[in-house]
C-alpha cells in the first residue's frame, strides 16, 4: 500500500490506470498532474473521461470530486478540450473594442499585468461581484490582441440597477465623477509605465508603433486607446482639453442619463444644449464618438450633426435582441453610411433573446454571436463596418459569455467560427481587426 491509496475519490480502478503510465505515489501523480495523467492514459487507449480528471485533481486537494470549486472543474475542462481540439492560431492582429480594465483594477483589486487564472484562484473562495475574470494582459496577447479600447468608467450612484457597487467607481455629483474618471485615465498611464508591453495609443505614430511590434520576430505590445463610457466626468464642454491632453480619444456622452445625453436605459430622450455643445468641441478635436448607450433619439441626433469619426463600440443587433441597449437596422444602416462600425458585444443576454445572466452559458454558443454578425453583413451588403468589442469582465465573467469562451485567449475561436461559416480571408481579417484599425487611423492623428 502507498500514500496514493489513502486519497479519496480514487478506486482500485483509477490507481490501476495511474499504474500503467507510472504513478504509483502522491508525489508522482503531483508530478504529472491530472489533465496530463488522462492524456497519456487515452494515449494508450484506456477509455478515461473528464471524471477522472476531476477525482484526481479532487484527491490531490483533499475534498470530495463533487465539490471540487466550479473555477478549477472549468479550468480543467478547457485544458482536456484543448488537447482534443488545440487553439488556433492567433490572428496576426486582433481589435477589442471596449475593455474596463481600469474599473476592474481599481474596483476589484485585479492586476492585469497577471494571467486571468490568477485572480480566478484568488477569488475562488469569495467570488467577485463582476464575475468570474477573464481578462488580462497576458490572455489579451495571447488570443494575438494587439489594439483595445481601454474605458475611462464611472457609474451613478443613483442608478436604478442592482449591479451597482460603490466606492470607488461610483460617483455622487460631477466633481466625484470628475475625480474618480481622471484616476482611471491615470491608471492607464501608470500600466503603461510599469509594464513594457503596454503602449497607450494617443496618435497615429503610436499605433504603428503597437502595429510593427506583432511582425514576424518582434516582441508583441498591447496598445491601450482611452476612451469614456458616460461623459459625466467631463464636468463642462470646455474642461475638454484637460482630458485629451491626458490622452482621451474617444467619448461615449452617456452610459446612464448624463448632463449631455439621455441613456437607453431610461426616458429615451435626446441630446442636451450641452451635449450639443460637447459634440462641437469633440468634431473640432477629430475624437471618436462613441454611440454605445445614448438613448435611440440621441444617437440619431448625434449621427445628423458629429462632423468627426463614429463608433457603437460594444452593441449588437436589436433585431435578435429586441432591447434599446441594441443598434436598431436603422441605426445601424446610418452608422455605416458615416463610415463607422459596431463591435459585438460578447455578453449572453445581449447575444441571445430573452437569456438572463446567470442561466447556464452552454444556451449561447458563437453561432449566436455569428447570427449578429452576418445580421449586420447581409443588412448592409458589406463586412466592412462590423468588429468584436468584448466588453469582456464588464460587469459580467466568464460564465455569462458564449460557451467556447472562457478568456480573452480565446477570441481567436472567433475568426474560426467565421471562416467555417463562409466569411472570406478579408472579411475575417476585417471584422476581426482591420475595420477598428481603418477608422482609429482616421480618428488618430
Amino acid at each position: 500500500m502507498t500514500d496514493l491509496d489513502e486519497l479519496r475519490n480514487l478506486g482500485p480502478k483509477s490507481r490501476q490506470w495511474l499504474a500503467a503510465i507510472g504513478v504509483h505515489t502522491r508525489a508522482d501523480l503531483e508530478a504529472l498532474g491530472a489533465v496530463e495523467a488522462y492524456y497519456q492514459l487515452k494515449q494508450l487507449g484506456f477509455n478515461v473521461s473528464l471524471n477522472l480528471v476531476y477525482a484526481i485533481e479532487a484527491a490531490l486537494l483533499g475534498v470530495p470530486w463533487n465539490q471540487l470549486p466550479p473555477p478549477v472543474r472549468e479550468r480543467l475542462r478547457r485544458e482536456v478540450a484543448a488537447l482534443s481540439h488545440p487553439a488556433p492560431a492567433a490572428q496576426t492582429f486582433l481589435v477589442d473594442g471596449h475593455l474596463d480594465l481600469a474599473y476592474n483594477a481599481l474596483k476589484f483589486g485585479r492586476d492585469p499585468r497577471r494571467p486571468a487564472r490568477e485572480a480566478r484562484e484568488r477569488e475562488a473562495d469569495n467570488p467577485s461581484p463582476n464575475g468570474v475574470a477573464t481578462v488580462s494582459i497576458p490572455d489579451l496577447l495571447a488570443g494575438g490582441v494587439g489594439l483595445a479600447v481601454a474605458s475611462v468608467f464611472v457609474m451613478p450612484a443613483a442608478s436604478p440597477f442592482p449591479f451597482v457597487y460603490h466606492e470607488p467607481t461610483t460617483y455622487a455629483g460631477p466633481d466625484d465623477a470628475h475625480g474618480k474618471g481622471l484616476a482611471q485615465l491615470d491608471y492607464y498611464h501608470e500600466l503603461a509605465d510599469r509594464d513594457e508591453r503596454v503602449r497607450l495609443v494617443v496618435d497615429r505614430a503610436g499605433l504603428d508603433e503597437v502595429l510593427a511590434s506583432h511582425e514576424a520576430g518582434e516582441q508583441p505590445l498591447l496598445g491601450l486607446v482611452p476612451g469614456m463610457e458616460g461623459a459625466a466626468p467631463i464636468r463642462t464642454p470646455e474642461e475638454l482639453d484637460l482630458w485629451v491632453g491626458r490622452g482621451l480619444r474617444a467619448i461615449g456622452p452617456a452610459w446612464d442619463d448624463t448632463p449631455y445625453a439621455a441613456g437607453a436605459w431610461r426616458d429615451q430622450g435626446g441630446l442636451t444644449a450641452e451635449g450639443l455643445v460637447l459634440l462641437e468641441q469633440m468634431a473640432e478635436r477629430g475624437l471618436l464618438l462613441d454611440l454605445t448607450h445614448l438613448s435611440e433619439l440621441a444617437s440619431l441626433e448625434a449621427l445628423e450633426r458629429y462632423e468627426g469619426p463614429i463608433v457603437a463600440s460594444h452593441c449588437n443587433a436589436r433585431a435578435l435582441v429586441d432591447s434599446p441597449r441594441q443598434l436598431s437596422d436603422r441605426q445601424i444602416r446610418l452608422l455605416a453610411e458615416r463610415d463607422g462600425l459596431m463591435g459585438t458585444v460578447l455578453y449572453n443576454p445581449f447575444l441571445r433573446q430573452g437569456h438572463l445572466k446567470g442561466e447556464p452559458k452552454e444556451r449561447v454558443t458563437l453561432d449566436n454571436v455569428m447570427a449578429h454578425i452576418d445580421h449586420v453583413c447581409q443588412l448592409l451588403g458589406s463586412a466592412t463596418h462590423v468588429g468584436i468589442g468584448s466588453d469582456f469582465d464588464g460587469g459580467f465573467g466568464a460564465g455569462d459569455i458564449p460557451f467556447e469562451l472562457d478568456t480573452a485567449a480565446d477570441l481567436p475561436l472567433l475568426a474560426e467560427a467565421l471562416r467555417a461559416r463562409g466569411y472570406g480571408t478579408e472579411d475575417v481579417a476585417g471584422i476581426m481587426g482591420g475595420n477598428w484599425l481603418r477608422l482609429l487611423r482616421r480618428a488618430l492623428t
